[in-house]
């Protein structure tokens, strides 16, 4: 049967070779932008804000996202420095670019005198656009996958195109395609946000709250299938309740294989189950104690100027607007006085 492995270099610029894995990374940072800036108009924020985000946040969450993966495989990286700059390669955690993301955007969104929290429930769905898409680059690097499994369960009983199973077959094992059950539980959750944010009972803070909800209850159950979980040793009974809350998944599928010498707490498992837990309590504890008053599609206000972004995007293209007619007058009067002076003779005209 023929196996479908792709290229993981989509084309080479002399000595420099572009991969798949960048491209996609770049389209879905693309996407993201491309529904921030959407989102943003309806509340006065202009393309500028969002572009300026994205150049801070991107590279933020890449380095952070790269750090945290090498901090929890530094018994491999200590050995082989050289490897570390490599995330063409694959290597990066979701949880590490979030928080290089969240950190790197609440500083320049307090910079720019907004609340952190509005300004990151219109973003929330941008990031998860953003991991929707970019888990196929650990498609096509084939990485992130998960424990084996028959190659009928996923022609015959999953359904899957033969191109992504084709894919999964690693060295003559097919495995659990767990990136795309997490690019499909991805793209549920966008369409949940999407319905949910024009509901006027969410409140400030609640959209950010519920996309790490949503994401980390299926990253919780996809984890415990893959076979290159970030993990560490715990204790005994943390272990016995992860498990009791995946179990009902052993009605289809099977855990997949965990190193024992790297642990036996899977690290994404362990944090998407705080997550969960953590926004569920946001939520319920804000509204309790008043502090979930603003609405989300209340008008975004600037703390530093006490205006609404619409009232100072309007006010800007008003002056702009402004400035323009000056502009033209100035020039039109030129003209007029050009007009009325009287034709100077030219001597040198040919006759």
């Amino acid at each position: 049967m023929f196996t479908m492995l792709l290229n993981p270099i989509a084309f080479s610029i002399g000595s420099l070779d572009v991969h798949w894995y960048g491209i996609i990374l770049g389209s879905a940072a693309l996407a993201g932008l491309l529904l921030a800036v959407q989102e943003g108009k309806r509340f006065g924020l202009n393309a500028d804000f969002f572009l300026d985000l994205l150049l801070i946040g991107v590279p933020s969450s890449i380095i952070v996202a790269r750090l945290y993966y090498v901090a929890f495989k530094w018994d491999y990286y200590q050995a082989n420095p050289g490897e570390i700059i490599q995330i063409w390669n694959g290597g990066i955690a979701i949880y590490g670019a979030l928080i290089g993301a969240l950190l790197s955007g609440f500083f320049y969104i307090r910079a720019k005198g907004y609340s952190f929290l509005r300004i990151a429930d219109i973003c929330a769905p941008s990031l998860l656009i953003g991991q929707m898409i970019g888990r196929w680059g650990n498609f096509v690097n084939q990485e992130a996958y998960g424990g084996e499994v028959e190659e009928s369960f996923l022609r015959d009983t999953l359904h899957i195109p033969n191109f992504i199973v084709n894919q999964m077959n690693v060295e003559g094992v097919f495995h659990h395609p767990t990136f795309l059950y997490e690019s499909l539980w991805s793209l549920v959750g966008l369409v949940v946000l999407f319905v949910i944010r024009r509901r006027n009972f969410l409140r400030k803070g609640e959209l950010l709250f519920t996309y790490f909800i949503w994401y980390s209850i299926g990253r919780f159950f996809i984890e415990a299938l893959r076979t290159d979980s970030l993990a560490f040793k715990g204790p005994e009974w943390l272990k016995s309740v992860l498990d009791a809350l995946w179990s009902p998944m052993t009605a289809v599928f099977e855990q997949g294989y965990l190193n024992p010498a790297e642990g036996n707490i899977r690290i994404s498992q362990l944090l998407a189950l705080l997550l969960v837990l953590g926004g569920i309590i946001l939520i319920v504890a804000r509204r309790t104690m008043g502090y979930a008053a603003e609405r989300y599609n209340d008008p975004l206000v600037n703390f530093k100027t006490g205006k609404t972004a619409l009232q100072t995007r309007e006010e800007t293209e008003n002056s702009k607007n402004d400035a323009n007619k000056n502009d033209s007058n100035d020039a039109d009067g030129g003209n007029d006085a050009g007009g009325t002076e009287a034709p100077s003779e030219n001597h040198d005209r040919p006759v």
